[in-house]
């Protein structure tokens, strides 16, 4: 398999610590005619149409009738279905509804916000198109409304074809340009030991161990991990009926010693975390050599300039990032917070799409939405701050692992990739998360999203 090596070395030659210019925060300039998604700031989601009505649904490419093309009408603009000639977003009453093209109630004036968005504004009123209200309990609505101004009313009119420009020299790629090929449970090998009961051994989501991983290029690692008298354990689900289960801190220092080896070299961790922060903080004391290299963006700056050139981190030998799903409140109330001794929590430094593409057979859902996004929370994948953007874990496996299913999976990477997960998150992903990264050649994705940025 071809490796991206490449693409991830730099020299540890040069300049350390150089922190990128911040990403801007300007207003967006006016609308160029163009095919765009209608793509709330608030959830992510896209305006589709159904039916008539106009409602919100996850991002699907070019599926679904979400594509709408934008075009001034007058002094104002109309946007008319991409699938459906002379059907155009409008209204109706206090509801979102198709209207033809022709008729006032598919008028808009569209006028720049903060942060790259729009407000959709009915000619000669104060009524704008707008998420509805979250009933308390709830998700937000999928119809969507006629309302006042406010951050509800806020769009993001995200490009169906972006502009792309050339990938950065090696020296001078921030870490959010680069693209990691990533192993979905990467512990889960039957290599390296037992990570579930034997029926599930059957099929792992992997079938090499981390220290092959590595040397084919894997660069991200998703590890499970359990709370048993050993400590913290690799293991699917739970560690009850597992023979010979791995520590974490056997696989974390088969990376520690991988870097040494290789002083170009970045890698990434992420933990779905079921342990308590104390067991944590001593499996990681457990690893030699981990301080030497571990990076800790929560210390140098990240949230207020960006994420730094990966030349700067790996001149300064800062080479693995490790990330939690846990909770900081309950580690608050526990008293002991994993970002205390080096661990990152993940929804305060990436966004990450819903995990499952469905079955291991039959149908598959390519929609790319935010796994965060329910009830109780809701951080899109458009997420972003004044001077700092989430790095992009985009998943593309299922819900068991087949292996001619993830093979033509995996052929499919790069597509879907940037056909419906580029325009959801508004960026270009920094980990492609795969199950049996040896088939389908998902490295040749990995490859191609490395060969560019995403504005």
């Amino acid at each position: 398999m071809r490796t991206p090596h490449a693409l991830l070395a730099t020299t540890a030659a040069l300049a350390a610590a150089v922190v990128a210019p911040p990403p801007t925060s300007a207003a967006a300039a006016d609308p160029a005619a163009g095919t765009y998604y209608v793509q709330s700031a608030t959830t992510g989601l896209n305006a589709a149409d159904r039916s008539g009505a106009v409602e919100q649904h996850n991002p699907k490419g070019n599926e679904d009738h979400q594509q709408w093309t934008l075009r001034p009408s007058g002094s104002s603009y109309v946007l008319e279905s991409a699938d459906a000639a002379g059907s155009c977003l409008g209204r109706s009453g206090d509801q979102a509804r198709t209207a033809a093209c022709a008729s006032a109630d598919a008028l808009w004036d569209i006028a720049p916000a903060a942060a790259g968005q729009y407000t959709l504004k009915a000619p000669g009123s104060d009524r704008y198109l707008t998420v509805a209200a979250k009933p308390s309990g709830a998700n937000y609505p999928a119809q969507l409304a006629i309302g006042s101004a406010g951050d509800l009313a806020s769009w993001y009119l995200t490009p169906v074809t972006p502009p792309t420009h050339p990938m950065p020299p090696a020296g001078l790629r921030t870490l959010d340009q680069v693209t990691f090929l990533t192993a979905h449970n990467a512990y889960a090998n039957g290599v390296d030991g037992g990570f579930a009961p034997p029926f599930v051994n059957l099929v792992p989501n992997q079938v090499r161990g981390i220290d092959r991983q590595l040397a084919d290029g894997v660069r991200g690692f998703m590890l499970d991990i359990h709370q048993t008298p050993d400590g913290a354990i690799l293991c699917h689900n739970s560690c009850t009926l597992v023979s010979k289960p791995v520590a974490l801190w056997v696989d974390l220092q088969r990376m520690v010693d991988f870097l040494k080896a290789h002083p170009d070299q970045f890698v990434t961790v992420f933990l779905e975390d079921y342990v308590d922060p104390g067991v944590l903080r001593g499996e990681l004391a457990r690893v030699s050599g981990l301080s030497d290299v571990l990076y800790r963006p929560d210390r140098t700056g990240v949230r207020q300039n960006g994420w730094p050139k990966l030349a700067d981190l790996i001149s300064a030998n800062h080479r693995l990032l490790i990330f939690t799903d846990h909770s900081r409140s309950a580690d608050e109330a526990a008293g002991l917070t994993r970002d205390s001794f080096g661990v990152m929590y993940q929804r305060e430094w990436t966004v990450e799409n819903y995990w499952s593409m469905g079955s291991g057979l039959g149908s598959s859902d390519w929609s790319c939405y935010s796994r965060w996004y329910d009830a109780n929370t809701t951080i899109p994948l458009t997420h972003t701050e004044p001077g700092f953007r989430p790095l992009f874990v985009m998943n593309h496996f299922r819900d068991a692992t087949i292996a001619p299913t993830a093979r033509t999976d995996n052929t499919k990477l790069a597509d879907r990739a940037q056909r419906f997960c580029q325009p959801a998150a508004r960026a270009k992903p920094t980990f492609l998360a795969v199950d049996r990264y040896d088939l389908g050649d998902p490295a040749s994705a990995v490859d191609t999203l490395n060969s560019y940025t995403y504005p």
